[in-house]
This record gives C-alpha cells, structure tokens and sequence, in this order.
C-alpha cells in the first residue's frame, strides 16, 4: 500500500502497485494529459514505471526543464526509426541527447549527406504524428543478443555483451520499431512535437576510436516548441556571423596553415590586439602584487614524472629527445611544475607568504587535428598563468581577492556577470583521500567566508586538487569557462616545497593554480566574438583610420595622425586615390571604429570629419578636440581608475 508523497507535502495512498498515470490521473485531469515523465525519489522515470513502496513524486510537463532531455532523447528515437524505414539494413548504434539537441551514429555504406535531411525529417513527421506509445521491455541477455545479430544489428549485439553481467537488458518498442535504451522516454511519439531540426553530418569512429568502423552521425536541435526553435537558429545564424575565423580574415588578425597545424601567425593588428590584452593583464597582476617569471620551454621529463604529470598527460605531450646527452625533454604543457622550482630555490620563510607568482607561459599540448578550431583550440597557447603559495589560513582571503581581481577584469573586458562551479575529486587522481578532504573543505569554507555562490560540478576537479570554475555568459547567450582557481596539496609535497615557519620548523605551502583568461589565444577568439570584431577603442588593434578626400589634403591627413599618435592612439593614413565612400566601407567591414575624413576645408580650417563604426552621421570638430575626446576614450578602463577618472 505505496504511500506518495508530491512536492507540495500532500499525501496520497493506493492499495498496491501504482503507475505514474494513474497517480497523475487521480490528481486530475490537467496533470494527466500535460505529465510526461515523473521524478521518484530524485530518479526520472517513465510514467508507465510501477511504484510498489512509499516515495516522492514530482511529475515533469513541458514547461520544467527536464523535459527537454526527454525530448531530444525520443527525438535521437525518431530519428533512428525514419532512417530504417527509409534505408533498410541501415546499422543504428547509439543516438543520445547533447547540449542543444541529439545525434544519433549510423553504420552505412554509402555515407549520409545533408541532401537526406528532408526526406528523413518529413518521415519523421510522420512517426511522431503516429502518436505511437513507447513501451519497456526486459529481454533476456542472450535473446537480445541473437535478435540483433539476426537482424545484422551487431553494433547493438556488441554493446549488450559489453555490459554489465547484473545489468538488465531494457528494449524500448515504438510500434514495430525497437531499440536498446535504459530510458526513460515520453508516453509517445506525439510528445516529441515538431520543434526539431536536423543540422549536420560528421564521421564518427565506433566507440571513438580510430581503429573501428567509420561511422556517419547525424546532428539535430529539438525544442519544446518552435518558439525555442526559431530563437536557437537565430543565435546559431547570430553565432555564425560572428564566427571569429571569419572575422579575423576580415580584419587581417591571424592565420592557421599546414605547416604549422594548431599554431597561430599573428599578422601585425592580431598581434597588436594581442600584446593590448597581455598588458592589460599585466597591470591587473601588479596591482595584485604577483611576480612575473618566466621558466623554460622544454623540460626534462624526470622533472613531469616527479610531479605526476607524465602518466597523466604523457600522450598530449611535444616530446624532444638528445641522443648524445640519453635525455628526454617534454615541450611543456602547463606551467606549474616549473614555478615550483622557483619557490624550492633557496630557502622561503613564513613572512613570504602569501606568494603571488605569475607567468605568461607558452604550452603545448596534442589536440586531434579534429578538434582542432581556429585560435579556440590549439596546439600552441599562452596562458595567463598563476600560482600563489600560501599557508592553509590564508586559502580564505586569496580566494575571495582572487574572484575580485577576475571579477573586475571580466567587468573591464565586457562580461558583466560569471557563474561559479565547484569541482570536487575525480575518480583518478593524485593524493590520499584525507589529502582531498582538506583541500575541498579548504576551497569550501574559502568559498563561505569570500561570499562565492557556486554549483556543484561532480568529478571534474583536476587530478591533484579540486577548483572552482568560472563560466562567462557572451552577448549571444553562450557559455564559456575561463578562469579557474585549483587547490594543491599534492604538487608541493610531490616536488617537496617548503617553507620555514614562525616555528623555525620546515611547512609545506599550499599551492593555488589559478587563471583568469585561460588561454590568451581562446580568450581572444571568445572577445572577437562577443563584440563581433567591433572592440571598444581601447582594445581595437587600429583604433582611427584618418582618410583624405583629395590628394591635397594628404599632408593634413599625415599631420592628423601625428597628433594622434603623440596621443598614444593607433592610427592608420589612407591617402590612396580611391573614392571616399569606397574608402569608407573598406575601413568599416575591417571593424575600424573610428574613421577620420579630411578634404580641403577641414585642412584650412584644422578640422576633422569623424565617423563612428555603424553611425550614418558625422561630426565636424576641431583637431585638438578630436584628439582629446580620442586619447580619453582610447585609455584602457583600469588605467582610468587608476587616475580616478570616471569611467564611461
């Protein structure tokens, strides 16, 4: 006689068995037809699950967030059935929901194209219009196996033989259609709806790896209505306009090619924008009181085996060997090994403490030339990298003036708020549990006593300690994790850093990687594209183009640039015999905020005509003026509240 309790603490009992429909039907009407799925006891079921004992239920419709899950999952479902009635003896593997939507891994001869797209969506229209139930079923192991073996189904047949002898074989049944599935699903084919749309194809190795077939995956987005639909493709056409490949051609940023696959060449506005950034982030450091260092490319490996790192990141290494010398160095793929090295040189008391110690460090790291992308993922980077030595006391205070030094760049950079994620101990990793212990409940209270609200993020702590993440939200709704701040009990005792304490005895520090931009090349690629290539003056790599109209004014355009140039501005002179409309959209399509046109007039009169990046007007002022409002408007933020200026 289950007893359920729902979320508003009402009780409900029945004299046995119950499903998720009935209870949904007991309560009326409305919930029964809106519930698609329920939450037992903090697990999601189907409605159709049997609840044979007491529990709490809270049912999912449409409008709760979880429904998107099902959603694309049954959608994956769809997908799978419209392909086989279409193609007979196409293969299906596995098809799960993602970010955003599905994909569903296809093994057939003849790949998948964009052009099947619809032909599969108008079939699966139709299957959803079906209104078809889905319906559990537990199959024997072995039955299982010799039904899709029979039906030349053998990636399903593989996967059943690799699970868990005590798992139980659930089948899914959609009409005649079937698939291996734990669940859960939505009642039918019919909650799915047609919010949904298939994106792409790309190849993808069974189970990842190379060695196995190639396989064709098929992307697609689905949504609770087409309202969330038609706002998704716009940010993915919003996305695509701002895609900081496109844009860094555009304004002749940077380059990729062959010869150097996941590295980058910086053309002279790239570099600059680059070099803006860096001493941006070098004034917020000094201001922080850190130490810039900087420590050697390659490094021999006994030194990454001491600190972990070679079993960890072993494969992700750039590995140089010297023969005559027998000695195996490492390009290296991070930098904190090397700071320790710093610490450990000569001896470091207590009064030290704590130790800021900062390096902008080129790394390199093996990514797949498949997941390679732009300047966003690479083989070749810069990081903005820190670690601080501190006692355990002092893990509270540096953590809350951390956040605020990273809160107050992201605000100067155009990111007005972060969320914070938690992440505790992964399953491998370095160090004892009484070890982690300490550092999460160190990170913990830091976070309690610095005011950092955070979410938990299972797991995903770094092998030697755990660390809060930092994920910018960008002008088009996307996500992106940054900074970091991890704490290490393991490093230091790994490399055995010490200090002299108060006691005159020898104390390990604690040690705080952390990082605020990350990646100065991801950083860089997330910037292009929250502002669409058009930087606010201070960080444009070519803050004014002064242009004539006539080549009588050439000298007056070179005399405007001076000006500016004394003003400390990055000014650029079109003297070219072209038409200035001509000039104009040139200069605006390469993002130039600022365009300067002078002509006769303005050079009797020591004028200029200053148009703004996106305005159809212009204002006629005075040179002096214009270098003045320029010069103010081109200062970085953090050096106006350096000077007490107001910041506008």
């Amino acid at each position: 006689m289950p007893a359920i309790t729902l979320p508003d603490g009402s009780l409900r009992t029945f004299d046995g068995a119950v499903t998720g429909t009935v209870i949904a039907q007991s309560i009326g009407p409305a919930l029964a037809r809106a519930a698609l799925a329920m939450e037992v006891d903090g697990k999601i079921c189907d409605l159709s699950a049997t609840i044979t004992q007491d529990a709490k239920i809270r049912f999912i419709t449409r409008k709760d967030e979880e429904s998107l899950d099902l959603i694309r999952h049954d959608t994956a479902h769809v997908l799978a059935e419209a392909v086989q009635e279409l193609w007979p003896g196409t293969q299906v593997t596995i098809g799960p929901s993602i970010k955003d939507g599905f994909y569903y891994d296809f093994a057939r001869d003849k790949p998948f194209t964009p052009e099947d797209f619809d032909a599969i969506e108008k079939k699966m229209h139709e299957i959803i219009k079906r209104g078809t139930p889905f319906q559990r079923e537990v199959w024997d192991r072995n039955e299982a196996i010799k039904f899709f073996e029979a039906r030349g189904e053998h990636f399903k047949a593989e996967l059943i033989r690799d699970l868990p002898e005590t798992e139980e074989i659930s089948i899914y049944r959609q009409g005649e259609w079937l698939d291996l599935c734990r669940g859960p699903h939505l009642p039918s084919t019919a909650e799915v709806g047609t919010a949904f749309k298939l994106m792409r194809v790309a190849g993808a190795y069974w189970r990842g790896d190379h060695r196995n077939p190639m396989l064709t995956r098929i992307y697609g987005t689905a949504w609770r209505d087409k309202k969330e639909l038609n706002a998704h493709l716009l940010r993915l056409e919003e996305a695509e306009k701002r895609d900081h490949r496109r844009i860094g051609r555009e304004m002749d940023l940077f380059h990729i090619q062959e010869e150097a696959v996941g590295q980058i060449f910086w053309h002279k506005k790239g570099w600059r924008l680059y070099s803006t950034l860096q001493d941006f982030m070098r004034r917020a450091q000094e201001r922080h009181d850190y130490q810039e260092v900087r420590t050697p490319q390659l490094v021999d490996r006994n030194l990454w085996e001491a600190s972990g790192h070679w079993d960890k990141y072993r494969e992700n290494m750039f590995i140089a060997s010297i023969e005559d010398e027998n000695t195996t160095l490492a390009l290296k793929p991070m930098n904190c090994p090397c700071h320790v090295q710093i610490f450990r040189h000569g001896l470091r008391s207590y009064r030290e403490l704590p130790l800021r110690m900062a390096e902008f460090g080129a790394c390199h790291r093996y990514e797949p030339s498949g997941s390679l992308h732009g300047i966003m993922r690479v083989r070749g980077f810069t990081q903005d990298d820190a670690h601080i030595f501190c006692t355990e006391d002092q893990i509270a205070d540096e953590t809350a003036r951390f956040v605020s030094m990273l809160a107050e760049v992201y605000k100067d950079l155009g990111f007005e708020n972060f969320q914070v994620k938690f992440s505790d101990r992964p399953d491998v990793r370095a160090g004892s549990d009484d070890v982690w212990d300490r550092a999460e409940n160190s990170l913990k209270k830091a976070c309690e006593m610095a005011g950092v609200g955070f979410e938990l993020n299972p797991g995903e702590g770094a092998f030697y300690g755990p660390k809060l993440e930092f994920v910018l939200t960008d002008a088009i709704g996307r996500e992106w994790q940054c900074g970091t701040l991890q704490v290490d009990y393991v490093l230091p005792e790994r490399l055995d850093a010490t200090y002299i304490g108060e006691d005159s005895a020898r104390h390990r520090p604690v040690m705080l990687h952390r990082a605020i931009l990350g990646s100065f090349e991801r950083f860089l690629g997330i910037l292009i594209e929250q502002y669409s290539g058009k930087f606010p003056l201070w960080l444009a790599p070519t803050q004014v183009v002064v242009t004539s109209i006539v080549t009588d004014a050439a000298d007056y355009a070179q005399e405007v640039a001076t000006s500016l140039r004394k003003a400390g501005i990055q000014v650029e002179v079109d003297t070219r015999n072209e038409k200035i409309n001509a000039k104009i959209r040139e200069h605006s399509l390469a993002r130039v905020p600022v365009i300067l046109v002078v002509g006769r007039r303005e050079a009797e009169e020591k004028t200029v005509a200053m148009r703004r990046l996106g305005g159809k007007n212009q204002d006629i002022m005075s040179l002096d003026e214009a270098v003045l409002t320029l010069a103010n408007e081109a200062t970085p933020p953090d050096v106006k509240r350096e000077r007490g200026e107001t910041l506008s």
